[in-house]
């Protein structure tokens, strides 16, 4: 599981999760290039392109949809990682969303960021066969992304 750093705190803590990024990036190597399939769970703190959040055009330049952070996910999905959501569901968009800010009743409204991710090695990604974000009920200003890999 993961929870990658937030930056939305002030430039210290941006700095922050640019370190991570960089120091995280040949862990992720090296588990690409383990022998086994590997599925990546958790709060990812960026939403990659346009379609995964509500308010995109105002979010350009705040932590989560910086164009660093979206280029950090274009490299890791170009070395063969797999966001297995998009994957199931290329155009999805309102239902997607996994995280809601606790302003402007941003969860009553939908006003989301899909930030919580599954990135999978390709064959593990290639087993999964539906997704969903669960919202019955609520726990945090996150809901649980599930999905569904058939059995190998």
């Amino acid at each position: 599981s993961l929870y990658l750093p937030s930056g939305s705190a002030g430039p210290e803590r941006q700095a922050s999760k640019f370190r991570f990024m960089e120091a995280f990036f040949p862990k992720l190597r090296e588990l690409r290039h383990c022998g086994r399939e590997v599925v990546i769970c958790g709060d990812w703190n960026i939403a990659h392109r346009e379609i995964d959040l509500k308010n995109w055009k105002g979010n350009l330049k705040n932590s989560g949809f910086l164009p660093e952070e979206r280029a950090w996910l274009d490299q890791l999905y170009a070395r063969g990682w797999v966001d297995v959501y998009r994957q199931l569901y290329p155009q999805e968009r309102d239902a997607a969303y996994t995280w809601w800010s606790n302003r402007g009743q941003a969860y009553a409204k939908n006003v989301g960021w899909r930030i919580d991710l599954q990135v999978a090695s390709p064959a593990i990604a290639a087993r999964a066969r539906a997704a969903s974000v669960y919202k019955a009920q609520k726990f945090s200003d996150h809901a649980p992304l599930t999905v569904e890999y058939a059995a190998a």
